[in-house]
């Protein structure tokens, strides 16, 4: 993760928003203790990881502020894919898609019909491809300098 935080964000970010990115960003321990979590290994190395979320917390690890354990309701509300990271040796090689795809059908099939998430200006692109919308930009404000977010939007069929 802080490769992918450090290394990935370079040339959309400033080094100053590179180094506040860490107070917002970071795994969130409750999506393993839910099984929400995926990783993708190649042999040894871990390449990549993220997943999804019936929680309502949007972004952010265990040390981020304004985190709650409440539960989504799934006829209401959207699911949250969160902490999706791709290892700086492993990107362009459908890491990051294999572990949305298996995020995107896990809260599918846990009754979803949306999705939402906090995607990095880095990340924005990816989302896009993968039929995502912007709903909303805005500026995270966990560290002491603002970083750039995106709340995207996916409506699951």
């Amino acid at each position: 993760m802080t490769r992918a935080i450090e290394e990935l964000q370079q040339g959309y970010l400033t080094p100053e928003q590179v180094a506040a990115s860490h107070a917002g960003m970071g795994l969130d321990t409750q999506l393993i203790e839910d099984g929400t979590y995926f990783t993708v290994w190649d042999e040894d190395q871990l390449a990549g990881c993220g997943g999804w979320s019936f929680r309502s917390t949007l972004y952010g690890g265990n040390h981020s502020a304004g985190r709650s354990a409440r539960l989504l309701d799934p006829g209401t509300e959207r699911a949250c894919i969160r902490a999706m990271y791709t290892h700086p040796d492993h990107v362009k090689r459908g890491i990051g898609r294999m572990v949305l795809d298996a995020g995107e059908d896990a809260a599918r099939a846990a009754g979803f019909k949306a999705l939402e998430m906090a995607a990095t200006m880095a990340g924005k692109p990816f989302y896009l491809r993968c039929g995502y919308v912007v709903e909303s930009e805005w500026f995270d404000t966990n560290g002491e300098v603002p970083v750039p977010l995106a709340t995207m939007v996916k409506v699951l069929i």
